[in-house]
């Protein structure tokens, strides 16, 4: 399933600019395609239903269920997310394909239950004014919204990108559909729409997952074994999820910022809408990011460890190794130059945007920074990958950390400034972080070829 490697390195060695241009735009649709599919149907849904459902705050409400559900789930996968990804690449390197599916089935029977005993007792807590079927749909969306992380991740763990991006094209697809079905029953119709996606979405990686790894046992709890999973990449995937959501959190339930929507949920209308639009603004940086990780970086790595454990010799080794830090560096660089271009010109256009959006201009300034903010985001993430390559996990774990307890802490502060401050938490958060990545990753790379042969 790895071939999104090699397609983007076809086109990035083509002899045209027009070559170039395709890698890219294809880089950035694979690589930000189901964010960007999430976000639109989320606010289509909305946009669908609002003619129908009246009053329009169900609308508001829904969108607000939806934005919970996601947040906690994906906060309680991110426990296996990054370990069964590394539980799975450990397997093939040991030629042990068929333990795959049967070991992904017993992970997902696993977070089905946790999931499940969570879920149900607080659908019921959480919503005394609504019916038993909205309650029951909560719970039932949160259990498939996380089988749909894990699946996902393994998808992604597999380099399937494309399989990623077709079945959530046709998950959010059949949700929109479906909505024009179910917009009748108020806020259970679209909840149920929305689920039925999921479904979709769901039941289409799985496909996916069982053409491509065959096994004749159909769940195994192999995952579970001593040495199997690495606490440090559980607790990675944990504080890395926490660290996404801390500043919404804080927003949504300070009494300065926060307004109750439904149940016990609450929101933000000062800060959700601008967030919501930033994100739309990370797919310049994260084609960047996948055209760099995949082509020159991974080139010159997979050169890198083949020299020294095929008898390399010393100068080819420091060669091959000094070509490696210098694309990985020029990698981030070029993150770092393409988002700022990207923030430049949403900051530029900002005010037509929220225009477009129906939102005041009055949460322009905090666009502003928020854009900003997603772009460090995603310089975030090509240092992180850089390290999962060299396989530094304690260090990702320090910098995840680092991050959440950070963006917790200065966005309670920016709330205590003021409203001009609205949004530096995070950014401010993300800068501090990368810089301390930048330090460690100058010092890892340093000793690269010292550790790497102590590892021998």
């Amino acid at each position: 399933m790895a071939g999104i490697g090699f397609e983007l390195r076809k086109l990035v060695k083509g002899d045209s600019y027009s070559s170039l241009l395709i890698a890219y735009a294809y880089a950035g649709i694979i690589s930000s395609g189901p964010w960007v599919l999430s976000i639109i149907a989320v606010l289509l849904i909305g946009v669908i239903s609002l003619p129908v459902v009246i009053p329009a705050a169900l609308v508001a409400k829904f969108q607000t269920v939806v934005t919970y559900l996601i947040a906690f789930s994906l906060i309680l996968t991110g426990l296996a997310q990054l370990a069964f990804t590394r539980y799975s690449a450990d397997r093939i390197f040991e030629k042990e394909h068929y333990r795959l599916l049967p070991n992904l089935n017993g992970l997902l029977l696993v977070v089905i239950a946790v999931s499940g005993l969570l879920a149900y007792p607080i659908s019921l807590l959480t919503f005394p004014g609504q019916s038993l079927f909205f309650r029951l749909l909560f719970a039932v969306t949160y259990v498939v919204l996380c089988c749909v992380w894990i699946t996902a991740i393994l998808l992604s763990g597999l380099k399937a990108y494309k399989a990623i991006l077709i079945n959530f094209a046709l998950g959010y697809g059949s949700a929109l559909l479906l909505v024009f079905l179910l917009r009748h029953g108020n806020l259970e119709g679209l909840l149920l729409a929305f689920l039925a996606g999921q479904f979709v979405l769901l039941m289409g990686m799985l496909f996916v997952i069982f053409r491509g790894y065959q096994s004749r046992v159909f769940i195994e709890f192999d995952f579970l074994g001593s040495g199997r999973m690495y606490r440090s990449l559980m607790l990675t995937g944990l504080f890395y999820n926490l660290g996404i959501w801390a500043d919404k959190f804080v927003f949504w339930f300070h009494p300065v910022t926060g307004s109750t929507v439904i149940g016990a949920l609450r929101a933000s209308l000062v800060y959700d809408l601008p967030v919501f639009l930033a994100y739309l603004a990370i797919i310049p940086g994260m084609a960047v990011f996948l055209v760099r990780m995949e082509t020159d970086f991974v080139e010159y790595y997979d050169k890198f460890y083949d020299a020294v454990r095929e008898g390399g010799s010393l100068s080819y080794i420091q060669e091959v190794k000094d070509e490696m830090v210098r694309v990985a560096r020029e990698g981030l660089y070029d993150i770092i130059k393409i988002q700022a271009i990207a923030t430049i010109v949403v900051i530029v256009a900002g005010r037509q945007l929220l225009q477009w959006a129906g939102i005041s201009e009055i949460h322009l300034p905090l666009l502003s920074i928020q854009v900003v903010a997603t772009g460090f985001q995603v310089v975030l993430l090509g240092l992180l990958n850089i390290f999962f390559y060299l396989d530094k996990r304690n260090l990702v774990l320090l910098l995840t950390g680092l991050f959440a307890t950070l963006n917790l802490v200065f966005t309670l502060i920016s709330i205590q400034m003021g409203p001009y401050f609205y949004g530096y938490g995070f950014a401010l958060a993300l800068m501090v972080t990368i810089a301390a990545g930048m330090v460690l990753l100058d010092k890892t790379l340093d000793r690269l070829e010292y550790e790497t042969f102590m590892l021998q």
